[in-house]
């Protein structure tokens, strides 16, 4: 028997670290795993689907011996694996998750990574991490944000190792496991104005947040209440026409 599967059998000695104490990098690097988190929900929502599990910024524990590590010395940051966002797909969508412990899942990965890169990170995002999310975790799609360079990139696992995914016309990256476009887009979110990484539908449709859809709900409502003020000035229009030819 393997030891995760020992593991989903029998309570560790231990309990699981789900925080490392360590900030973000920056409020924009908050702000970027909030706006992918709420995007993938919406996009799934939209789906009527609720078999899948967005983490943003959460611990993932892949095998016993990573666990014990970080049990063992809580200061030594070496086996700490977090990515910044990460999707599975084909899960109890309604379960509270402090980390993901593969052995509680059914021994599933994540199938989708962001990361996103800083100067502190970005090395081992694009070595150690990479390494492990093809050989470990076998996650099929990988995807790196470069704020600084303003660059999106995306790889696919094919055997052993990560092939670019080629970027379309739009210099957008498709996502089989979503089935939705990654790309840059330039706007405010969170009331930040910078560059960031937005979903799209395969039409080329902004997968809108929640302040978006408010948004776009009250300009309806606005067009809504002019069309009727425009139609009830019409008619008191042709009332006064009429009346005036009555009266004639």
């Amino acid at each position: 028997m393997s030891r995760p599967a020992f593991a989903a059998l029998a309570p560790l000695p231990f309990e699981l670290v789900t925080d490392d104490g360590e900030p973000l990098e920056s409020n924009w690097h908050v702000n970027q795993i909030t706006l992918l988190k709420e995007s993938v929900q919406q996009a799934m929502k939209e789906r009527g689907r609720s078999d899948y599990f967005v983490g943003g910024n959460m611990f993932v524990y892949y095998s016993l011996e990573q666990a014990q590590a970080i049990a063992a010395d809580i200061n030594d940051r070496r086996h700490y694996r977090g990515p910044d966002v990460f999707y599975v797909g084909g899960v109890d969508g309604k379960t509270d998750r402090n980390a993901w412990v593969t052995w509680e899942e059914g021994n599933r990965y994540p199938e989708v990574i962001v990361e996103l890169l800083s100067l502190s990170t970005a090395r081992k995002d694009r070595t150690t991490k990479k390494d492990l999310y093809a050989h470990v975790f076998r996650t099929p799609e990988y995807f790196l944000q470069d704020p600084d360079a303003v660059e999106l990139e995306g790889f696919r696992l094919a055997g052993e190792s990560y092939r670019p995914i080629v970027p379309n016309a739009q210099g957008r990256l498709w996502s089989e496991r979503l089935g939705l476009e990654l790309g840059l887009w330039q706007g405010t979110f969170q009331e930040q104005t910078a560059t960031w990484v937005r979903l799209f539908h395969p039409d080329g449709r902004l997968v809108p947040t929640g302040a978006e859809r408010a948004d776009a709900a009250e300009a309806q409502a606005e067009a809504e209440r002019r069309r009727a003020d425009a139609a009830e000035a019409e008619l008191a229009r042709l009332r006064a026409r009429l009346d005036e030819r009555s009266g004639g």
